[in-house]
């Protein structure tokens, strides 16, 4: 039997796709919202895909803020915007 592939849904635009070709942001024990690019730091995550689009629009639903249901301010969008515009 062929093995699944994990679907995830982006929090930019609501998409479900393979877990590998997205990126996942993750929140910590100590609530520190980060980029996680092995996709295997502890915490809760949340992905997205990997394009300023995605991102903008996520920032405007307060995509991330749902999945980790507290308030997010606007540096720790801005350091995550600038993270990913580098990966990118």
């Amino acid at each position: 039997m062929a093995k699944k592939t994990p679907l995830r849904k982006c929090i930019g635009c609501g998409e479900m796709i393979a877990k590998k070709e997205m990126l996942r942001i993750v929140k910590t024990k100590e609530d520190e919202i980060l980029l996680d690019l092995t996709g295997k730091l502890n915490g809760r995550g949340a992905y997205i895909h990997l394009n300023r689009e995605c991102f903008d629009k996520a920032v405007k639903s307060k995509g991330l803020e749902r999945s980790f249901k507290m308030s997010i301010g606007q540096d720790i969008y801005e350091k995550l915007g600038k993270e990913m515009m580098d990966i990118e």
